[in-house]
C-alpha cells in the first residue's frame, strides 16, 4: 500500500492556517478566498485521513495529528523552496569583471573560477591581473569586483586575509652582499615598491634600482637568476627563490590586508562570485608557486641610493 504523497500548495494553506489560527487570515495572506483554503485543508485532511484543526466559532486550534504535522509541512517547504533557488540559482547568467593582483591572478584565483564556474557555466569572467592600487576607485566603470592589497588594518572593503610582506632573492646566489644591493620592483603605484624603497632608506642601506616591470613573473625571473633582490607574499613564496630577513642585513617590511571590493548595484552573477570568492579565500592555505617561463623584462636607468 502506498503512502499518500503530500502536496505543497496544501501544505501552504495548512501552514498558513496553523499560524493565523484563523482561514480568514490565512486567506488573505496566500491571496485566495476562504473557501478555497477550506477545501485545500479539507482534501489534505482526507489525504492524511486525520483532522488537523479543532473549529470553534470563536477559535481555530491545532489538532495533535495538526501539531504533530505542522514541524513537517516548515520542512517539506523549507526544502522545497530550496530546491527551487538552487535550480534557479544556477541558471544565472551575466559576465563579472574581475580586477585583481597578478600574483593572485596566477595562483589563487584561477582554480577558484574552474570551481565556481563549473556550477554556473552561464556566467562568464573577464580578469584582468596587475597592480590594483587604482582599481578599487574604477568600479562600475571597469571592473565589477577587485581584490586589492592595502596597508594592515588600513583597507576598506570586506577583508579577506593577511599577508606578510619579504625579501626574496635567488636561491644560489648571495645577492644582499651587493653594495649597492640591486632591487627588482614594480612601477610606481605598488605598494610593496614603496615599502621597499622606505625600509632600505630608513635602514640607510645603500640600494639600486636595477630592474622594473609589471610582471610578476617578470620581476621573479630576474631575483631567481641573481640579479636583484625583490619582494614578495609570504603566503605565495615562489619556491624558486630563497627568503631574506633581518639575519641577511635586510629591514622589516610592513603586512598587507588583503580586501574584496565589490561594485554598487553588483549583478547577481557578481554578487555570487563574490560571495564564492571571500568564502574561499578566507579560508585558503597559502601556496608556494611552481617555476614559470620570464618574459621580456625593461631595464630601467639605474640609480644608486644614499640614505
Amino acid at each position: 500500500m502506498s503512502l499518500p504523497a503530500l502536496d505543497p500548495e496544501l501544505l501552504q494553506a495548512f501552514v498558513a492556517v496553523a499560524d493565523q489560527r484563523s482561514f480568514t487570515r490565512a486567506a488573505a495572506t496566500l491571496n485566495r478566498t476562504q473557501s478555497a483554503v477550506s477545501m485545500q485543508i479539507k482534501r489534505l485532511e482526507d489525504r492524511l485521513g486525520v483532522e488537523l484543526f479543532h473549529r470553534t466559532k470563536a477559535n481555530v486550534d491545532l489538532s495533535p495529528s495538526g501539531e504533530g504535522l505542522l514541524g513537517y509541512a516548515r520542512r517539506i517547504l523549507s526544502l522545497n523552496d530550496e530546491a527551487i533557488a538552487h535550480l534557479r540559482e544556477h541558471k544565472v547568467e551575466g559576465v563579472v569583471r574581475l580586477g585583481v593582483m597578478d600574483d593572485y591572478g596566477t595562483l589563487i584565483v584561477p582554480p577558484l573560477l574552474a570551481s565556481f564556474l563549473a556550477g554556473y557555466p552561464l556566467i562568464q569572467v573577464e580578469m584582468e591581473a596587475g597592480l590594483t592600487s587604482s582599481m578599487p576607485a574604477r568600479l562600475g566603470e571597469a571592473y565589477d569586483l577587485v581584490i586589492a592589497m592595502h596597508p594592515a588594518g588600513r583597507g576598506d572593503g570586506e577583508f579577506l586575509c593577511r599577508e606578510q610582506a619579504v625579501w626574496a632573492t635567488s636561491a644560489e646566489h648571495p645577492v644582499e652582499e651587493q653594495d649597492p644591493l640591486p632591487v627588482a620592483l614594480y612601477p610606481q603605484g605598488c605598494l610593496f615598491r614603496r615599502w621597499a624603497m622606505e625600509a632600505l632608506d630608513a635602514a640607510t642601506r645603500r640600494w639600486r634600482l636595477a630592474f622594473v616591470s609589471h610582471s610578476l613573473t617578470a620581476v621573479e625571473s630576474i631575483a631567481a637568476q641573481g640579479l636583484a633582490v625583490t619582494v614578495v607574499k609570504s603566503g605565495t613564496f615562489p619556491s624558486r627563490l630563497r627568503r631574506l630577513s633581518e639575519r641577511d642585513g635586510l629591514p622589516p617590511l610592513p603586512a598587507a590586508d588583503i580586501c574584496l571590493h565589490r561594485a554598487a548595484n553588483l549583478s547577481p552573477a557578481g554578487a555570487l562570485l563574490a560571495d564564492h570568492l571571500r568564502m574561499a579565500i578566507s579560508k585558503e592555505t597559502p601556496l608556494q608557486s611552481k617555476p614559470r617561463g620570464a618574459p621580456r623584462l625593461r631595464k630601467s636607468n639605474e640609480m644608486v641610493h644614499h640614505p
